[in-house]
């Protein structure tokens, strides 16, 4: 099973909004096969381990991550391929919350004579699809909250100036994640103070979906992101419907939404439903201060990855990651879980969901 999860994490960035998926057949002690989900609309793990088998999988048996699919989608059901292969166990990690599997794609195996071991290193397995379950049952993007501070909490010094805080590896890292999240989002105070690109460099990675929350459009034509957008996809949200604005942005290939709202700032409650619509299924959010707190305060935040560099800037007008309003109460305070940390070097990664995930 191990093995398997090691396959699946290969999907990483290929097969948003499906599944991670890994899948082993081992016949007498020996591995024939091994497969996973290589990318969207490609076929699943099981189909691909089978087509990959190096002799007859009859009377053998299959480890795979997730419970196998019983449903039409872009792919025929895997429950069928492995009835016809002859397969006689399957020994599943996850159970599939999706509403035209969540428990059938077992109940299809035993009524076929199939032994079914499921919840096999199910913490292990479950962790590889945080997003795709949080995605299925809600609909809406899986937000990860990333910043990078230093010791003493500051994300610049004084002068404004943070290149670099961390070091080369965390940096790398991020990029993984920039790699396996779908998006990533920032406010247009970064765009106009740091003219970034937002993308993705490692080798054969792919760059995330640019979502800028502007609320009265002023990105410039001649930023980064903006002369790339007909390149990298890149969605502007906004309230301000200043047509002339829009149509040059428009031909530059950003894509707008436009937040009716009452609200003065972007509603990123209705965000996260619009970008869920747009099959969307996470967002690594990399914003100012300003734009953290208000992701914290509406709700939309389901994981938090924190960097810290052993340095210090101090300065009582440093900017520290997360501003607005704040907490009033230590009683208050916003709480994660399933915490664990990380080292680069000397630099550390704390992350933790949300306590609220908890009950989803």
């Amino acid at each position: 099973m191990r093995i398997a999860i090691k396959l699946a994490k290969k999907g990483e960035g290929k097969v948003n909004p499906n599944p991670l998926v890994g899948a082993v057949i081992v016949k007498k002690g020996e591995i024939i096969s091994k497969g996973y989900h290589r990318g969207y609309g490609q076929l699943h793990a099981e189909r691909d381990a089978l087509n990959r088998c190096i002799e007859d999988p009859n009377g053998a048996t299959m480890y795979v991550t997730l419970e196998p699919c019983c449903h039409h989608g872009k792919n025929p059901p895997c429950t069928d391929a492995i009835i016809e292969s002859g397969i006689k166990k399957v020994v599943v990690g996850s159970n599939d919350p999706n509403p035209l599997v969540m428990g059938r794609g077992f109940e299809i195996l035993k009524e076929k004579g199939i032994d079914v071991v499921n919840n096999f290193l199910k913490d292990e397995c479950d962790e590889l699809n945080d997003v795709f379950f949080h995605f299925i049952k809600n609909k809406t993007p899986y937000v990860v909250m990333k910043y990078a501070m230093t010791i003493d909490g500051k994300i610049a010094t004084s002068s404004g100036k943070s290149k670099w805080i961390t070091n080369e590896k965390s940096r790398y890292n991020v990029h993984l994640d920039r790699n396996k999240y779908s998006a990533i989002m920032v406010g247009i105070g970064t765009v106009m103070k740091d003219d970034p690109m937002l993308d993705c460099r490692i080798d054969g990675g792919r760059n995330p979906i640019r979502i800028i929350c502007d609320s009265h459009l002023r990105i410039s034509e001649n930023s980064k992101i903006v002369k790339t957008a007909k390149r990298n996809r890149t969605i502007i949200v906004t309230k301000c419907r200043e047509n002339k604005k829009i149509e040059i942005l428009k031909k530059k290939g950003c894509e707008i939404l436009l937040d009716n709202s009452i609200e003065k700032k972007i509603d990123l409650n209705w965000l996260m439903n619009a970008l869920g619509s747009m099959e969307i299924d996470s967002i690594l959010l990399e914003g100012g201060s300003q734009l953290n707190w208000s992701a914290l305060n509406s709700g939309i935040v389901n994981k938090v990855q924190a960097y810290i560099s052993p340095k210090i800037f101090a300065g009582e007008n440093s900017p520290t990651p997360i501003s607005g309003a704040g907490i009033l109460e230590p009683s208050e305070s916003i709480k994660l879980v399933n915490v664990r940390i990380r080292n680069f070097d000397e630099d550390f990664l704390i992350e933790g969901e949300m306590k609220k995930c908890l009950q989803e």
